[in-house]
């Protein structure tokens, strides 16, 4: 997310300081400087200014600049650039609560060995502990969650905005994004999703003037389950419960694949009651569902057996 050189610059970094300047102070070669500027004010964490021949560096209002220059600040001793390279920054952002190696492994696709392998580093310097088995930060040390998550939400706005000058973003996980947008994406990593999907598996509904993607570098084309749990993410009402269901009966989508995707955007009740909404063919308590005979009418109208 961030490499060492990018971090060091925002530990560092005082209104105006110039390449010159951070260069002294890093000691590091001005063009090597000047490089991770360019990478920093691209991601929109600094900018510059022009002071004559000088380029002045500023930092950006940014949420999570502010967080870690004020980390920086009071624990000078604490080499933070250091401390939070590779995979540090990922392990922090699930650790939003105290959690178990093999959770946090789970949760951020990582192995269980380099989980532990930076919980080791934060644990001997005092800033995380273990109670029962689950990680938990020291004192106040949780704002290194807060800037984990912080960073993470401002590049993933950036991201969005350089190919959506309006949108909005409804879930994100740490390199994964759902957005709302008014107009087209074209670019890599962005998936279409939600209901103007569902013509890729010959359901046709009426669409919004929205439009929804989904970021992210892994799949070439999105399963039903995921379909599925973002169209519950767009929508959680009874209209769009309906046709998630009228999904789910089509295509006979795998409910163990269906539960792991519920499990990975929180939506483990909601993909339940369907389930169970449909093994009971409609003997579920719930006001977004509709009347079993109601949704067998609204089945037969996509042509689809219950």
């Amino acid at each position: 997310m961030l490499r060492r050189i990018e971090l060091e610059v925002l530990a560092t970094v005082d209104r105006g300081d110039t390449i010159s300047e951070l260069a002294t102070k890093l000691d590091h070669s001005e063009s090597y400087l000047s490089r991770a500027v360019g990478d920093l004010v691209e991601k929109r964490l600094v900018y510059t200014e022009r002071d004559g021949r000088r380029k002045r560096v500023v930092p950006s209002a940014a949420r999570a600049v502010e967080l870690y220059q004020d980390l920086v600040r009071q624990y000078s001793h604490i080499d933070f650039p250091e401390l939070l390279t590779g995979k540090a920054l990922e392990v922090l952002y699930y650790l939003d609560q105290p959690r178990t190696v093999a959770e946090i492994a789970d949760r951020s696709d990582n192995y269980r060995n380099t989980v532990n392998r930076v919980l080791k580093r934060f644990r001997d310097r005092g800033l995380v502990g273990t109670e029962d088995g689950r990680y938990d930060f020291n004192a106040d040390f949780d704002r290194l969650h807060k800037f984990a998550s912080e960073l993470t939400h401002h590049l993933h706005r950036q991201r969005l905005k350089a190919v959506a000058s309006k949108g909005t973003i409804l879930w994100e996980d740490y390199d994964e994004f759902l957005a709302q947008t008014e107009t087209e994406i074209d670019a890599d990593g962005f998936h279409e999703t939600g209901l103007a999907r569902f013509a890729a598996f010959d359901l046709q509904f009426l669409l919004t003037s929205h439009r929804y993607y989904f970021y992210s570098e892994e799949p070439d084309a999105l399963s039903p389950a995921e379909l599925c749990c973002h169209t519950l993410l767009i929508d959680d009402g009874s209209r769009y419960r309906s046709y998630c269901l009228l999904l789910l009966r089509h295509l006979d989508v795998d409910e163990d694949d269906l539960r792991t995707q519920a499990a990975k955007y929180d939506l483990e009740d909601q993909i339940n009651t369907l389930l169970r909404y449909l093994e009971t063919h409609g003997d579920v308590t719930d006001d977004r569902l509709h009347k079993w005979d109601e949704f067998q009418k609204l089945a037969a109208e996509y042509e689809i057996d219950l």
